[in-house]
């Protein structure tokens, strides 16, 4: 019989309790403006922090809060960039003789590539003659 009651039942889904005798805890209502003139409420527990922008519903843009100053822009660190870190470990007179020194390792390499390169096309040349 007790089998019978519960056939057709989503289990844990759905609460078979009654709110009768409950007592929710504590809320206030807040209330948003958008820019589009849309009013927003929205209920939250009296000791949550309450955020100063939320979405509209109407129009999803960010709404305001009605009753609140706007808060404190936090200080911002400034990025730093790859060239910053790189002047954190090395000097521009360092940093000139590294490149010096490179410019050479590809001038070098540039020079045997037209060099086997010339050698390739005058042996080409003699078979060909």
């Amino acid at each position: 019989m007790s089998d019978r009651v519960l056939r057709g039942s989503r289990l844990g889904s759905v609460s078979y309790e009654s709110d009768r005798h409950t007592e929710f805890a504590p809320r206030s209502l807040t209330s948003y403006d958008c820019s589009q003139r849309h009013e927003t409420a929205v209920p939250f527990a009296a000791e949550a922090d309450i955020p100063y922008t939320w979405e509209c519903k109407v129009c999803g843009t960010q709404a305001i809060r009605r009753d609140a100053q706007a808060p404190e822009a936090k200080a911002v660190k400034p990025t730093r960039t790859h060239w910053d870190m790189l002047l954190e470990r090395r000097s521009i007179a360092e940093l000139e003789e590294v490149l010096a020194e490179r410019l050479a390792v590809l001038h070098e390499h540039q020079g045997q590539v037209k060099a086997q390169l010339k050698a390739d096309a005058a042996k080409t040349r003699k078979k060909s003659a």
